[in-house]
């Protein structure tokens, strides 16, 4: 017996413009499930308003209520859902629950290689959209404006769909991009990275210390204003006194973009299973979370310092999910956003697209771009370094852009 495999995941739309869609999954467990889940739902441009979960370590039920665009494709969602749930005839295998069965093969990445007669107000962002919709991530991006005012657009992307390497997935692709792109559209090209040409993708290995100190920083910030100690807009407990088994973390916190998946990248990097919790997201963007975790061994945590560590984690994730700073780059400006890479390589998703937004928001044009990894603090971080246009009447305040993209960055309106 079991559930059929279509119904593992059941979407019950919303009935009328500003209720919730319910996400229900049935299906076997594994350790980082609800963090996959969840990064889905992101990738999709959906907030996570309500969750509940249950699992027995072997099978587990997550109830999911979400929020977002109207025109989102529930069907390709569904799907994408379906892709990361265990399969039903590895419930008796105890081998299937060893972590490093749980990751997929890496995607093959292809160079998508553009040039443009000029440049314009949003093209950047433009192409991202159009990027997303054709479920191709974006893992490096290099731009770069010549002289005479032409620009050159690398992408190295890979293929949600694994359908790149085909000739009608490039031309569909293609076709697309002319379409956003017009007349300003020289040439459009997409082929293989091969090794020689993934290395000139790679970010450039020097961040001024100045710079990783502040942005990068594992600790949390001072909170004293004044004289005086502030509060903290997250709140992170532990109680091992409800029940026999589990322990008991409840978190209290504004809600933000992505917050349900902060809490669960980080305790899949921890290794730690969640047994029951429950997660709800006032209209005030006030958060509710209690989560009944174990350790992998399928103990409590009783040792002080492993609480004080992962408490300690979790307030930074949840208040400071994202790096963002602007900072001079000679004479010019350099817009630098970080984002932490989960343990399995993966990294948070649009990003990119929520960056380019905010500057198109605030009308300022894109200049050039690098995306890299780095490992900071023995920990990999994706860093976007963005060269802003600084033309003639730029006026925007270097706090004005900082506030902008997190704004974006972050959801909130």
């Amino acid at each position: 017996m079991g559930v059929l495999h279509e119904d593992a995941v059941v979407i019950s739309e919303a009935e009328k413009p500003g209720e919730s869609t319910v996400i229900t999954v049935n299906c076997p467990d594994k350790t980082g499930l609800g963090c996959d889940l969840c990064r889905i739902i992101l990738l999709f441009g959906l907030s996570i308003s309500r969750g509940d979960l249950q699992t027995d370590g072997k099978w587990c039920y997550v109830v999911l209520w979400v929020v977002g665009k109207p025109n989102t494709r529930w069907s390709l969602l569904k799907k994408r859902l379906l892709e990361v749930c265990p399969s039903y005839f590895s419930t008796s295998e105890i081998s299937y629950y060893r972590p490093q069965n749980q990751e997929p093969k890496q995607p093959d990445v292809f160079l998508l290689k553009f040039w443009c007669s000029y440049d314009r107000e949003g093209l950047l962002h433009d192409v991202t959209e159009v990027l997303c919709e054709l479920e191709l991530i974006i893992k490096r991006v290099k731009v770069s404006t010549a002289p005479d005012g032409r620009v050159m657009d690398l992408f190295f992307i890979t293929d949600t769909r694994e359908l790149l390497h085909m000739k009608n997935r490039q031309e569909e692709t293609i076709h697309y991009l002319k379409d956003v792109l017009g007349d300003a559209l020289i040439s459009c090209e997409i082929e293989p990275a091969g090794a020689e040409v993934t290395a000139c993708s790679q970010g450039s290995s020097f961040l001024p210390s100045a710079i990783t100190e502040d942005m990068f920083s594992l600790e949390l910030p001072d909170q004293r204003r004044n004289g005086f100690l502030t509060p903290n807009p997250v709140t992170v407990t532990v109680d091992n006194t409800l029940s026999p088994s589990h322990t008991l973390i409840q978190i209290f916190c504004e809600d933000h973009k992505g917050l349900m998946y902060d809490m669960m990248r980080t305790l899949k990097d921890y290794n730690i299973q969640i047994c029951y919790g429950r997660f709800f997201a006032s209209t005030k963007r006030n958060c509710e979370v209690d989560l009944f975790i174990m350790q992998a061994d399928g103990k409590k945590i009783i040792d002080p310092n492993k609480q004080n560590a992962l408490c300690s984690r979790l307030r930074m994730e949840l208040l400071h999910p994202l790096r963002v700073a602007v900072v001079s780059r000679g004479p010019d400006t350099e817009l630098l956003v970080a984002n932490p890479v989960e343990l399995s390589g993966r990294g948070r998703p649009l990003v990119f697209y929520d960056i380019t937004l905010a500057l198109q928001t605030l009308s300022i044009g894109i200049f050039s771009v690098e995306i890299g990894r780095h490992m900071i603090h023995d920990r990999e971080w994706e860093v976007y370094r963005i060269l802003l246009d600084e033309g003639d009447g730029f006026t925007v305040s270097r706090n004005k852009i900082e506030e902008g993209v997190k704004k974006i960055l972050m959801g909130w309106d």
